[in-house]
């Protein structure tokens, strides 16, 4: 295992893919602009519902591109 790879003991918030972690951070910014949030200074000041958005919205999109992937369409 990579010595910059992220790891904790409950499974989670493990980086699979190396370089993922940059290209994921990028996909957050941008998630954020789209709803409007200031995600570039401390994230401690957003609530964890603005976070939860930033997070749900991630997962929704990189599902919908799976799925579309899948059925052969591009995106």
């Amino acid at each position: 295992m990579p010595a910059n790879e992220k790891v904790n003991q409950t499974g989670r918030n493990r980086i699979l893919v190396s370089g993922a972690e940059q290209a994921l951070e990028r996909f957050k910014q941008e998630i954020a602009t789209e709803l409007g949030l200031d995600y570039s200074g401390d994230k401690g000041n957003l609530t964890s519902r603005q976070n939860g958005y930033v997070g749900g919205l991630m997962v929704r999109k990189m599902i919908a591109q799976a799925e579309s992937q899948l059925a052969g369409g591009t995106q």
